[in-house]
């Protein structure tokens, strides 16, 4: 008789969530993929589960029998600094009972403005923002928590996310839909700027291999991201995919737009220096270590225009 497979837990099914558990499945891993409502299409090899993780009860029911588990959840922008510190402490303390190992899903907020210096992990934490502080002050309790012995914990820092049902992204729900039906794009601040954009796949990819390397944790690693590219590069390849010019509508300040409403861009003002500095993320400290290599951005927009073409004629 075999003896069962260790089951991954993925805590939140946004699109990294997603994305992951499917990346799981494909390496042959049980996969356990929670939010608080259990429900969403069926992926094949995944079990879905509700619980919520923000109370310490909801987490120990997630991770019950986990030995990886997966911290990929996120809350609404005008949440986080309440929110966030409330889930760390519920799975933290689930995942230390369970005697699993802990991947986190991290953003390059703890580093503050670099004034367009490539961010390497090395890279001082400076955070000034409201949410930098807060994210910066997450990680050092994940570390401490390793450090201290009490779980293996080890982070995976992603830029601004692109791809397949990536919407709530700067390159997502608001400049897709618009690109491909001739609507106005908005682009935010200097869109003549190096910014690094991950592919929703890498960041799947390279916290699968997190989790499946125990030799990784203890750190941060930068998940792995192509070469930064200006948007206004990007928008051009898109122009390119589509056949059609786009209408640019350059969004020089933070304001409400697409499906960025008043509460999220008010949030969001203090972050905006990252649209007004040059955004680079150095990957290749993870791309060495385990081999992997970023999709090139190209495959990327090909995989995310046609994801949302389809999207756009399902809701006609």
């Amino acid at each position: 008789m075999t003896a069962p497979r260790p089951l991954h837990t993925v805590l939140g099914s946004g699109p990294a969530g997603t994305a992951l558990a499917r990346e799981l499945v494909r390496r042959g891993r049980p996969v356990r993929l929670v939010d608080r409502s259990g429900n969403g299409p069926a992926i094949e090899g995944v079990e879905r589960y509700a619980a919520d993780v923000a109370t310490p009860e909801g987490a120990r029911a997630a991770v019950a029998g986990a030995d990886v588990v997966y911290h990929c959840v996120n809350v609404g922008y005008h949440l986080q600094v309440e929110v966030m510190p409330r889930i760390q402490e519920a799975v933290l303390g689930a995942a230390e009972a369970e005697g699993a190992r802990l991947v986190v899903l991290d953003t390059l907020y703890p580093y503050g403005q670099t004034h367009g210096a490539v961010m390497t992990e090395d890279t001082p934490w400076n955070a000034t923002t409201r949410k930098g502080r807060m994210r910066a002050e997450l990680d050092a309790r994940y570390l401490g928590a390793h450090h201290e012995g009490r779980l293996p914990v080890v982070l995976g820092r992603s830029g601004d996310f692109l791809g397949p049902g990536v919407l709530n992204s700067t390159l997502g729900g608001a400049v897709f839909p618009a690109a491909l039906t001739g609507q106005p794009v908005p682009a935010l601040g200097d869109i003549d700027l190096p910014h690094s954009y991950t592919y929703i796949e890498d960041v799947a990819a390279g916290l699968a291999t997190l989790g499946e390397h125990p030799d990784a944790h203890g750190r941060v690693w930068h998940l792995p991201t192509a070469p930064a590219r200006t948007t206004r590069e990007i928008l051009a390849l898109v122009e390119e995919r589509t056949g059609r010019p786009i209408d640019l509508a350059v969004v020089a300040e933070p304001r409400p737009f697409g499906p960025f409403d008043e509460t999220f861009m008010a949030e969001y003002a203090e972050m905006f220096y990252q649209h007004t500095e040059p955004q680079i993320l150095d990957s290749s400290a993870i791309e060495k270590a385990y081999g992997l290599a970023p999709i090139p951005l190209e495959t990327a927009l090909d995989a995310t225009l046609a994801w949302y073409g389809e999207l756009l004629a399902a809701q006609h």
